[in-house]
């Protein structure tokens, strides 16, 4: 009665090869009776070890997502399903055991790309304005949990006082760097540090900033 379900086993499987193994379970012999890309080395006819309790018959009809190990303790990302036969009894069970343990060997790499391993050397970057801006935009965006594309204009007004305020604008060259920046003028970036100032935006930035 489970033949009926070995097509979506087997289109499941073929969708997410190689990364998961497919299981069609018999809860009635408790045995497996069908399975795909079987990195767990189990085989069909193999005992199911789901034990014989109510809970496989008149329990939910969806398990998961959940966390298991493989047999070499990898991670296994699962969800299970209930097969069931034209009266609604539940006859077997389908599994899907995803292989993470690739993506997290991939997330490892990329992190450790991405992620300096040590501090950033100071007396390299003492003098360089446009670093420090560059910096203290990150520090605003993640201050204010926003990205530079989804900024306002008055997140920008916001932006140049808070710039301001730490006193970036005293180099020669910053607003130019900062116009560059936000992607507008240096006229732009002056004429939001006068709105900044009639608003007491940038007196409040310079007290913060002592």
């Amino acid at each position: 009665m489970l033949n009926g379900f070995l097509p979506v086993g087997a289109a499941i499987s073929a969708l997410l090869h190689p990364h998961a193994e497919v299981v069609i379970h018999d809860v009635r012999h408790d045995r497996i009776v069908a399975i795909w890309n079987a990195f767990s080395k189990r085989r069909v006819s193999d005992p199911s070890l789901l034990g014989n309790g109510e809970e496989l018959t008149t329990d939910r009809d969806v398990y998961g997502p959940y966390e298991k190990a493989n047999w070499n303790g990898e991670r296994l990302k699962s969800v299970t399903a209930a097969l069931r036969n034209d009266a609604g009894e539940r006859i077997g069970i389908l599994c899907i055991n995803l292989d993470v343990a690739r993506f997290d060997a991939a997330i490892a790499l990329l992190l450790s790309l991405v992620t300096a391993p040590g501090p950033r050397p100071e007396p390299l970057f003492r003098h360089d304005f446009r670093e420090t801006i560059n910096l203290t935009v990150a520090e605003f965006l993640t201050l204010r949990n926003i990205a530079t594309s989804a900024m306002s204009k008055a997140d920008r007004v916001e932006l140049v006082a808070y710039l301001a305020g730490k006193g970036l604008f005293e180099a020669r060259g910053a607003a130019v760097h900062a116009a560059a920046a936000l992607g507008v003028s240096r006229a732009t970036i002056y004429s939001w540090l006068k709105t900044a100032r009639g608003a007491g935006q940038l007196r409040e930035r310079h007290a913060a900033a002592r």
